[in-house]
């Protein structure tokens, strides 16, 4: 490779042109983050670490990050000077903007499933025909003379350059052939589905149109301006980049809000379904035997709910020997005579029922003699739904003695 040389960019600029890509990678990051940090165990699904969709939509929007990361000036400069090498932040971005391509691919290949030996047959072409270009573009800016670090403007300034010409268009074109078959799999798919995940490839085929449009022919038409004599080159350095960011993070939305949403949705329900039973647990909590949840920082709102809902089913066994159907009698009469329907008036006597119970427990009376063999309605389903309308109606409970 050639030795290092001068470098023409104003270093002191390179913070602020650098922002928006560093911008785009944290996004990135922290959407790879939220969706690998879904919930270990799903009903006889593999967890989030050894789910194929999971994991290749993972390593996708991570490989997005890293090569918005790689991208930036600042980071360009900095590989530059730890190698000694002018500009070998460009082949490592060009190689990793290689690998995301081949990664969006595979991930659209394990979305859409299918048989496992067609799966894995698509998967080993993709990887086949994207590992032989990351290897080219790698050789090619071995032979090329590269010496002046470009941080900012590599594709314009090597236009023209033997090996670093053959390099850009190679890379670019490799990007576009993945966008181009992702929008084509984005538009016929989408006829065949709906909901959520037409939303999702709605999103992917705009994410991509911007990819195309904003990024890949802005640099295209920079780089043929060049080969032509002519100065275009602030679409390769002021549109590009921005739009390239804007495209990205437009694609990983597509791919996460399918698989997202449902759970954010769950555990929203499972947060307020929480929060909801705070007056049942305050009343009866002090009588469960349950185990505790395990020790940790941080518990999905859906994990709270269950171990709440353990702890309170437990409470009321615990307090059933206390139940007594005189109570429970009188506040349904009172109920049915206000107008609430039968099932509101029924609630509404189980809770004067459970209050009073819970009265006599934390008094540490006697059970009755002659307990009540009531089953609450509560515990009559699965589901946090009993509980929550028994905690509402205990707000405002109606005793009797």
């Amino acid at each position: 490779m050639a030795a290092a040389g001068p470098r023409l960019c104003d270093r002191t600029e390179l913070p602020g042109m650098s922002l928006v890509v560093y911008l785009a990678a944290g996004v990135l990051a922290l959407s790879a983050a939220v969706l690998f940090r879904r919930p270990r165990t799903t009903a006889g699904k593999p967890s989030a670490p050894h789910n194929p969709l999971t994991a290749s939509t993972c390593a996708a929007i991570v490989l997005g990050a890293v090569v918005f990361l790689c991208s930036a000036p600042m980071t360009l400069a900095a590989v530059n000077d730890l190698t000694g090498i002018p500009n070998f932040g460009a082949p490592l971005t060009y190689g990793l903007l290689s690998a995301y391509s081949c990664s969006l691919l595979i991930l659209l290949i394990n979305w859409r499933g299918g048989p496992s030996d067609r799966v894995r047959g698509l998967i080993l072409r993709s990887i086949a025909a994207y590992v032989p270009l990351i290897v080219a573009i790698v050789l090619l800016f071995s032979l090329a003379d590269a010496r002046v670090e470009r941080l900012t403007d590599l594709d314009t300034y090597y236009a023209n350059t033997p090996g670093m010409r053959e390099m850009i268009v190679l890379y670019l074109l490799g990007h576009t052939a993945a966008t181009v078959a992702m929008s084509v799999v984005c538009v016929r798919w989408g006829r065949e589905v709906t909901g959520l995940l037409r939303t999702g490839l709605r999103l992917i085929f705009v994410g991509a149109v911007l990819d195309l449009v904003g990024f890949q022919l802005a640099k295209y038409t920079a780089v043929v301006a060049r080969w032509t004599g002519h100065d275009l080159d602030f679409l390769s350095t002021g549109v590009a980049p921005p739009m390239a960011a804007l495209a990205a993070l437009t694609c990983s939305a597509g791919f996460v809000l399918p698989r997202l949403l449902p759970a954010a949705v769950g555990h929203w329900r499972g947060l307020r379904d929480y929060r909801r039973l705070d007056p049942l647990w305050h009343r009866v909590g002090f009588v469960s035997t349950a185990p505790k949840p395990p020790a940790s920082w941080w518990q999905l709102p859906e994990e709270r709910l269950h171990w709440r809902e353990v702890a309170i089913h437990d409470a009321l066994l615990a307090l059933a020997p206390y139940f007594d159907d005189r109570v429970r009698e009188r506040a349904l009469s009172a109920a049915l005579g206000d107008g609430h329907s039968a099932h509101q008036a029924r609630v509404t006597s189980e809770a004067a029922m459970l209050a009073a119970a819970a009265h006599r427990a934390a008094a540490r009376e006697e059970p009755l003699r002659t307990p009540s063999t009531y089953r609450l309605h509560a515990m009559e389903g699965s589901g946090a739904g009993g509980l929550v309308e028994l905690a509402q109606a205990l707000r405002v409970p109606r005793q009797g003695s």
